[in-house]
């Protein structure tokens, strides 16, 4: 069996937090002089995607999964600007490989990831959403995701 590599897109990321960020100045800038509830609301509103846009253009990375079937066990590494982490998660702390969703389909936006369920009882999501990895909005691409991390789970000769 192949190792399994997948990547996320910064760039989807950068172009989501540059939006944040330009429609949180807008709002905050023409509601700053709040005289009524709703200019209120457009105030922080504004001031609240202000923020999340500029934290969300510190902490915009790429994030690389690696499924390695021989050595039984997923490497899911983060590089940012605010710094690298790396997170080690063995098949057997794997009880459980879930689907799980973010959105709805009256406006269109969809994520998909797998959700593992550990031996300690942690939810860890792969292919988190907001990563933006191929296929992602598509839920035939999660399920075959999900078979082919079973298939390896199961797979006990691959040592």
């Amino acid at each position: 069996m192949n190792v399994w590599t997948a990547q996320s897109h910064p760039g989807r990321q950068s172009l989501l937090a540059w939006g944040m960020t330009l429609v949180g100045g807008v709002l905050t800038y023409t509601c700053r002089a709040a005289t009524t509830s709703n200019t209120q609301a457009g105030f922080w509103t504004g001031l609240f995607l202000l923020a999340l846009g500029v934290w969300g253009l510190l902490s915009v990375g790429t994030q690389t999964i690696v499924i390695d079937p021989q050595k039984r066990r997923i490497t899911v590494t983060d590089q940012t600007r605010l710094g690298h982490k790396e997170r080690v998660i063995r098949f057997g702390e794997i009880t459980e490989v879930g689907i799980g969703y973010l959105g709805k389909r009256s406006n269109f936006v969809q994520c998909y990831s797998l959700s593992l369920l550990l031996r300690s009882g942690e939810r860890y999501p792969l292919f988190a959403p907001g990563r933006f990895f191929d296929g992602s909005n598509n839920e035939a691409t999660a399920q075959g995701w999900r078979d082919r991390l079973e298939g390896y789970l199961h797979n006990k000769n691959a040592v």
